[in-house]
């Protein structure tokens, strides 16, 4: 472990950003690299509340689970079968499996470098002897061809190597991960074991790409971010010259915007496709424009952060609108309960920040990156650390569940190796000065060109606004602490004016040095500057105003107009059923009312709750709105679904106008409801009660029948006693262009006469059959207990239903 101490400092760039401190790096590539380097996580020791337990929980159960699901799922045995340690072929779903493994020793290295383990590195021996075996003997590592059944290669993967990659077969994003935990590792143990299968693949794609002149491209980013890393810890230039080769075969690939192949990488000024590969790629950009000086890479990755953050970023840290292509939307298009926000997307996001603030040195990048972690990325992990989310929505009526695993696991393994990394975020330094970025009782020591200093904080951070820090210097000497000053606690959420507060109002942030109130400035990067002749004892104090914050949205984002999201401190909130009687989706929050937040030490491990007097809304027999008075609860968005099923908001209405009323009970919402494809945790939608605004209204449930195609299918209702009918109505759910659902080539309604024979109504109407509109058909009365609508789904395509209504 002798190594540690000689490369602690080249950790923390390997986990959460880089700062050059390779073995052998030329003359030549010393001339550049990111001007602000941070403290590594090894370096930093969590002591708090609220991160320090998180980062034990990742150790003792995250990556356990996530190692036991790899074991279990066959992703390890894909790695013996390739290596002819056991019998059999590749036998999982995705041909990206194997990154799995490569993030999981990724975390366990990081965590054993905060908490050492032998068991741990026990098992990463064993992982690391596993991938050995399945390397082919020049280099090549990928177990779905490698261990594929003779003749039966996976469909994603092409005859020849490469070929797919700017598809599916995600070759070279398997050989990025691989680079990532390789560094990882090494520089955790000392080890090379990994290291040496990870420069016997690199080499591999050199030959093959930058001398063999192959132009593949990735079509999964992140093998830009693994050779930066593979270059600082071997001094290899070779490299540094891959990623670029590889960054600038963009602009002509098969997928498109998908995989920000639309345009060369120094003409992209806009954030689109695929939201996890976006912001990998920006990260590779902003490592290959610090280690080479490139300002082209630099000024596309500034424009394209402008657009996602004045356009494309919401309110709780997430990125990614589109489930369909896990992608960004359109500026502006932030819809809530669809908001598919990848946790991995959001932890790319940190990553790409984190590289924005060492090149720049702006504060605003940390605004992103705080509301991020407390949010977005936080979000994506249970409280007990055993269960996830892949998508993190806005909303929910009950539909969004916690998983322990999924097929397509790349957020639980992504969750393994970001968590132990988060100390590497909270100090940096450039020169003579040292930046507090993130505000956690720790402690760390930074090397100062001429002094080294001893920082500790004491805080009770996110809940409470008072952070002290003692300043230890070695000697007493002159150098600058640059504290971050929020956005939030300039009243600006974000660096932008996608969101604002409402009624503003501006309460100064207090310093104190020794006991004594000073006066300062916040320059324009947004941090106050404290320059003196610092010594032994000395100590800064500073009080953060922790108001309860209303935040409204830009008047383009339409999902959020007339609602408001409440905010404290860096914490988003949320309104969840378990505290507000299991019904959350009809309240009303108005503007004049007070709201009260309290430390609930009990509630979801420790919490800051708010509790404010609101009403909720429904409607009466004659469909008239009533509203009555409600007290509202909310808890910090990171911390829903912890508590079961059920529904959740982030943005609220101001007024009844924005509201969604309970529906008034009918014959329809009462009866229960069947369907020719059985069970379905979504059939219930059918009968709610709310109606959409149009054909792909994502705020909205509804019964997707996906992935049935072409079929004549039916849904029923059975009521209490027979009832007189003479008509029904149905909003048929149409996901063009991107998805495979559509309104139905043909429907009609059906009654169970008495003789327990099904009997097409008479219809006095046609049945109307069109795109976002009620669809309305008359027909003769009947009396019937039992009823069903009928439809013909069309070729190759499938059918949702909104809302089927009879009376």
């Amino acid at each position: 472990m002798k190594r540690l101490t000689c490369y602690a400092v080249l950790i923390s760039l390997l986990a959460t950003a880089f700062f050059a401190e390779g073995q052998a790096q030329t003359k030549e590539a010393k001339q550049y690299d990111y001007p602000i380097e941070p403290v590594s996580f090894v370096d930093v020791k969590f002591t708090d509340k609220f991160w320090a337990p998180r980062l034990k929980i990742n150790q003792q159960v995250t990556i356990p689970i996530a190692l036991q699901q790899c074991y279990s799922t066959g992703r390890v045995d894909n790695f013996k079968k390739a290596g002819g340690l056991m019998k059999g072929y590749f036998n999982t779903e995705y041909t990206f499996d194997d990154t799995d493994i490569y993030k999981i020793i990724e975390g366990m290295a990081y965590s054993i470098q905060t908490n050492p383990s032998g068991e741990l590195e026990k098992q990463m021996d064993s992982l690391i002897y596993f991938i050995g075996k399945a390397q082919e003997s020049d280099g090549y590592l990928y177990t779905a061809r490698t261990a594929a059944e003779p003749g039966k290669l996976h469909p994603w993967t092409g005859e020849n190597r490469w070929e797919k990659d700017p598809d599916l077969s995600h070759e070279l994003y398997n050989s990025g991960h691989l680079y990532e935990a390789a560094v990882a590792h090494y520089l955790a143990t000392g080890k090379r074991t990994l290291l040496e299968i990870a420069i016997k693949n690199a080499d591999l794609l050199v030959k093959d790409f930058l001398l063999g002149g192959l132009k593949y491209e990735p079509g999964h980013q992140i093998v830009e971010m693994g050779l930066a890393k593979m270059y600082r810890v071997t001094g290899k230039k070779k490299y540094l010259d891959l990623a670029k080769y590889f960054l600038d075969l963009k602009g002509k690939g098969v997928r498109g915007e998908y995989a920000q192949s639309h345009k060369p990488v120094i003409e992209q000024d806009e954030a689109v496709g695929h939201a996890v590969r976006a912001v990998y790629m920006y990260s590779g950009m902003a490592d290959v424009a610090a280690l080479t000086g490139n300002k082209a890479y630099l000024n596309a990755i500034d424009k394209i952060w402008n657009n996602v953050v004045d356009k494309k970023y919401y309110v709780t840290g997430g990125i990614g609108a589109r489930g369909h292509g896990e992608a960004f939307g359109d500026n502006y298009e932030l819809p809530n309960m669809s908001a598919y926000c990848e946790t991995c997307a959001a932890i790319g996001n940190v990553y790409w920040n984190h590289r924005q603030f060492l090149m720049h040195g702006d504060s605003k990048y940390y605004d992103v990156i705080e509301r991020t972690l407390y949010n977005g990325v936080l979000s994506g992990v249970g409280l007990s650390g055993d269960r996830f989310f892949y998508p993190n929505p806005l909303a929910s009526e009950g539909q969004h569940t916690r998983a322990e695993w999924f097929g397509c696991a790349c957020c639980p393994s992504n969750v393994c190796r970001f968590i132990p990394s988060i100390p590497g975020y909270t100090y940096a330094h450039k020169d003579n000065e040292i930046y507090v970025n993130l505000f956690v009782e720790s402690e760390t020591t930074i090397d100062l060109p001429k002094n080294k200093v001893h920082l500790s904080q004491k805080s009770n951070y996110p809940w409470e606004g008072n952070t002290t820090i003692s300043v230890t210097p070695e000697k007493t000497a002159a150098f600058d602490v640059l504290v971050r000053i929020p956005g939030w606690a300039l009243e600006r959420p974000v660096p932008s004016d996608l969101y604002t507060y409402v009624k503003p109002e501006r309460k100064e942030v207090e310093i104190q040095i020794n006991g004594k109130p000073i006066e300062y400035t916040v320059r324009a990067n947004g941090y106050a500057t404290l320059s003196r002749q610092w010594k032994k004892g000395d100590r800064i104090d500073i009080v953060f105003p922790m108001d309860v914050k209303r935040t409204i949205a830009h008047d383009q984002v339409k999902d959020d107009k007339g609602k408001v999201a409440l905010e404290r401190g860096p914490i988003v909130y949320c309104l969840e059923w378990a505290d507000n009687d299991g019904k959350v989706s009809n309240a009303v929050l108005t503007d004049d009312v007070l709201v009260k937040s309290s430390y609930q030490p009990d509630k979801l491990n420790g919490i800051v709750s708010l509790a404010m007097e609101g009403k909720s809304t429904a409607r009466d027999g004659q469909n008239n709105m009533v509203e009555k008075d409600k007290k509202l609860t909310a808890i910090p968005y990171y911390a829903w679904a912890n508590r079961g099923a059920g529904e959740m908001e982030v943005w609220i209405p101001r007024t009844t106008e924005y509201t969604k009323p309970l529906p008034a009970i009918t014959n329809s919402t009462r009866a229960k409801v069947t369907s020719s494809k059985g069970e379905n945790a979504s059939l219930a939608k059918v009968n709610d009660g709310y109606w959409p605004k149009s054909s792909s209204d994502r705020d909205v449930s509804f019964y997707a029948l996906w992935p049935a195609k072409g079929t004549q299918e039916w849904i029923a209702y059975a009521f209490e006693k027979p009832v007189q009918i003479s008509q029904a109505s149905v909003y048929w759910w149409d996901d063009r262009p991107w998805g495979g659902s559509r309104i139905p080539d043909s429907w009609h309604i059906e009654y169970l006469d008495p003789n327990g024979n099904w009997v097409q109504v008479k219809n006095t109407t046609a049945y109307s059959n069109e795109q976002d509109k009620t669809n309305t058909v008359t027909f003769e009365t009947v009396s019937a207990q039992k009823v069903r609508l009928k439809f013909q789904m069309g070729k190759d395509v499938s059918v949702g239903i909104y809302e089927f209504e009879v009376k």
